[in-house]
């Protein structure tokens, strides 16, 4: 089955979860570096960023929001443990949202990030875990 969401009738992709720790909390606490960080990394990866926005919490932390042309990437820090949530779904073949996670994750120095790996769509879904 074609993996290209340009095709009429394909309904598939590949959604990423994943949790950065071990983190500089200044980093997590900047909403311009990280907006420009996920969309190079996102970038890196062969997404194409449409657009980022950022939100940044009182007292601390930083919600970063990319729409891309192949779906969506988030992430949610938590500047006072040293941590991000980290949610990358794409579909088709061009981008490659594991390498983005990993990009991002080596981006803010992060150990190695734990990961979620689900196939959505048609066909059936399959999951894989890696990391902690």
């Amino acid at each position: 089955m074609p993996t290209d969401c340009r095709e009429v009738g394909v309904f598939s992709g590949t959604h990423v979860l994943a949790e950065l720790d071990g983190v500089e909390p200044r980093l997590l606490d900047d909403d311009v570096f990280l907006r420009t960080t996920l969309a190079s990394t996102l970038t890196e990866a062969g997404a194409t960023v449409c657009d980022v926005i950022a939100h940044r919490f009182e007292p601390q932390g930083v919600t970063v929001l990319a729409m891309l042309a192949e779906s969506h990437a988030s992430v949610h820090t938590y500047p006072e443990i040293g941590a991000a949530f980290v949610d990358v779904f794409t579909c088709g073949d061009q981008a490659d949202p594991t390498r983005a996670v990993q990009l991002l994750g080596a981006a803010l120095g992060s150990a190695p990030p734990a990961m979620s790996t689900v196939r959505r769509g048609h066909p059936a879904p399959q999951t894989a875990t890696t990391g902690k």
